[in-house]
Formats: C-alpha cells, sequence, structure tokens
C-alpha cells in the first residue's frame, strides 16, 4: 500500500489492527469499519456534511442535487443518479426509476432512513481527485475518463476549479473540513463541476503524491484533543450499528 510505504520512511508505524494503549492513533480504511474499530478506539474522524454537495449553487455543480432519504428516492419514477452522501452502502449510479435501487440490508446498512443524494443525470468527461488541506490542492490526480478508470496526472484546470470550490466554501454553510477530498472534473459540455467531496481517509491515491496524501489523511484522523475548533462540526457522528461500548463523540 503506497501510503503504509510513506508512513513507514517517517517512521511511523503501520498497525493492521487497533492495539490497546497504542496512543494517538490515525485511521486509513473503510466507515464500516471506522465506525466498528476507530471510533471505539477514540479515534476523531473527518468527514464532509451529508448534505453539502446539495447545498452548492448550480454553477459549481451544473445539475440540479437534492438531499433526502433512501425510502423518498423509491418513489422516484424517472432515471436519476442515486448516491449515498459517503458511507458508500449502496453503489452510486444511475437507476432508471426509484424501484431499482437496492432493497433494505441492514447488514450493509442500506435503510430507508438512510441518507441519499439525488441529481440529474450527466456525464463528466473526465474526473480528478484533489487532496485539499487548509484551503489549497496539495497534491491529485485523474482517476477517470467518461466513466472509465484511467488514472493519469492532476491537470491545472482541475486544480484551478477545485481550490475555486474551496474558497467559495470558506464563507458559506456547511462549509468543508480543512482535510478533505474533492473530486471534480469537465462535463462533456466543457464547464467544470463538483463531483463530489469525500473523507480522505477512505480515498484512493490513484496518482497523486503519497507523501502529501499522507499529510492530508493524518490531518483528516487521529486525536479528539488534536481536532481544531473549527473541525468539530466535521466530526463523524455515531452510525447505525456501532458497538454501544464506543465513546460519545465530542
Amino acid at each position: 500500500m503506497l501510503l503504509a510505504e510513506a508512513a513507514a520512511r517517517r517512521g511511523l508505524p503501520v498497525l493492521e489492527r487497533v492495539r490497546g494503549g497504542v496512543r494517538d492513533l490515525h485511521w486509513y480504511g473503510g466507515p464500516l469499519a471506522a465506525d466498528r474499530v476507530a471510533a471505539p478506539a477514540g479515534i476523531a474522524l473527518l468527514e464532509p456534511a451529508d448534505t453539502w454537495l446539495a447545498a452548492l449553487p448550480y454553477e459549481l455543480t451544473h445539475r440540479r442535487i437534492e438531499s433526502t432519504t433512501l425510502g423518498e428516492a423509491r418513489a422516484l419514477r424517472r432515471p436519476t443518479f442515486v448516491k449515498p452522501p459517503s458511507d458508500k452502502s449502496l453503489p452510486a449510479a444511475v437507476y432508471a426509476d426509484g424501484s431499482r435501487l437496492p432493497p433494505p440490508d441492514a447488514v450493509a446498512r442500506i435503510t430507508d432512513d438512510a441518507a441519499v443524494l439525488v441529481s440529474e443525470v450527466v456525464e463528466f468527461a473526465a474526473e480528478y481527485r484533489c487532496f485539499v488541506r487548509d484551503g489549497r490542492v496539495v497534491t491529485g490526480g485523474r482517476y477517470a475518463v467518461r466513466g472509465l478508470l484511467d488514472p493519469g496526472p492532476l491537470a491545472s484546470g482541475a486544480r484551478a476549479f477545485a481550490e475555486r470550490v474551496v474558497a467559495w466554501c470558506a464563507g458559506a454553510e456547511p462549509g468543508l473540513p480543512g482535510a478533505v477530498v474533492l473530486d471534480v472534473g469537465p462535463l462533456t459540455g466543457g464547464r467544470w463541476a463538483v463531483v463530489e467531496a469525500n473523507m480522505a481517509w477512505y480515498a484512493h491515491c490513484y496518482t497523486a503524491g503519497p507523501e502529501r496524501v499522507l499529510d492530508v489523511v493524518l490531518a483528516a484522523t487521529g486525536p479528539h484533543h488534536a481536532v481544531a475548533p473549527a473541525d468539530r462540526p466535521f466530526l463523524r457522528s455515531l452510525r447505525p450499528g456501532q458497538p454501544p461500548s464506543a465513546p460519545p463523540r465530542l
């Protein structure tokens, strides 16, 4: 793993399991495992608000986006792109209508009260992943071309647009955490648009520099006492199915 190698070069221990007695842990892994393992260990996790994408102005998304629940999305009777905001609990895809959405599955956290984003169907000519820290894109790269995996370098236009989005969020609600991943790309018509924002601790590097990615991951997860006041609204909250022994969020 690229991030594990980058951590080892810094002399940081890489643990496959969270061990008792180890302090100041950081996390890199999926959200389900994070709720089961990282949260009980007292690891703070930053993530964008579920409503962030839907709150952006049309000029940054170039499509109508609504924040709703999976149960309400089942009533849709038109082709719609549906995705969970961050948990990846159901496949992000274009569904012919709401009846095609996956059935409830408690184990996978596919419940009718789960938050989802529904949007108009658009096509991105390319998609770029930008790792952002303190309002700046520190590294990134292309991960897809016309919906197919195709890693490549970070285009200057992607960096410029991503930093424009971050600057807009600095004066808006709900804003973005200080360490986050922002995916952007040009639509087939040429206009740049936001794809989504994600938690840095569950984002693939693709062609981004692993050393710089590690900086963002370390800033997006760690001990609660190290979380900046401005980032506390972005602490991941308790999710259904998390062990009852988990400590309350600060």
